[in-house]
């Protein structure tokens, strides 16, 4: 994983950008528009870099992600501490 992605994740979960709507449901805010969020859960989101994923790293064997995964995770890590 990029240290951009994992930076990116950092800045949305210090802005308040992650939201918990229920178990394992997220509402997380776009970084580039203001006006657009993605629903994420622990494996899946609907934003573009995610859809886009395996068309860029095809055959690499790495499993999907994004910076809204990634700030899923860090959220979940800050909440236990």
């Amino acid at each position: 994983m990029s240290a951009n992605t994992i930076r990116k994740a950092k800045k949305l979960v210090e802005s308040g950008g992650v939201v918990e709507i229920e178990e394992d449901l997220f509402q997380i805010k776009s970084l580039s528009d203001p006006e657009k969020s993605y629903f994420v859960t622990s494996d899946t989101c609907e934003c573009p870099g995610f859809k886009n994923f395996y068309k860029f790293h095809h055959g690499k064997g790495l499993k999907a992600n994004c910076s809204h995964l990634e700030a899923i995770r860090i959220f979940k890590n800050n909440d236990q501490s």
